[in-house]
């Protein structure tokens, strides 16, 4: 909506004058309000290490990317990890795993499970609504994968 003004009066070109708004602070405000965000900012940085330290996950919350995991997945939802090495990893369970090339992490479920007397494991992954296990996903010449590529497991 415009209006007409007075000759010399100033109409504001948009709702958020944020520069404008700064400028007119003293130069404590300014301060307080660059502290508060940096008091901010630090805050969630030390609840997200934290969050690494008490679950051993890289990544203790993911967003599932894909439509992979469905139903049991939706894509956009969030998933709680924990990667306790300790734990042995089960076929049946949801897991979190990067592959040798690949940036993003992938979430499937472990459909088969080899485990050596010396204690090594090896597993195989698939989602839920693929056809075919995952080897394709794997780096070439990958058939399983190992504890050293497990992000986390699924908890929430």
């Amino acid at each position: 909506m415009v209006r007409a003004g007075v000759v010399g009066t100033h109409l504001p070109t948009s709702g958020l004058d944020i520069f404008g708004d700064l400028r007119k602070m003293n130069k404590r405000q300014l301060y307080y309000q660059v502290l508060n965000f940096a008091m901010i900012v630090s805050s969630a940085l030390m609840i997200w290490k934290g969050l690494i330290v008490l679950t051993g996950s890289e990544s203790p919350i993911v967003v599932v990317l894909s439509g992979s995991m469905e139903p049991a997945f939706h894509r956009g939802d969030l998933l709680f990890l924990t990667n306790f090495r300790e734990d042995p990893i089960r076929a049946g369970e949801i897991v979190v795993f990067k592959v040798e090339g690949r940036d993003i992490p992938i979430v499937h479920r472990v459909i088969k499970v080899h485990e050596k007397d010396n204690g090594d494991i090896k597993f195989l992954t698939k989602g839920d609504n693929n056809e075919v296990d995952d080897r394709g996903l794997y780096k070439e010449g990958q058939n399983w994968l190992e504890k050293k590529d497990v992000v986390g497991r699924a908890r929430g």
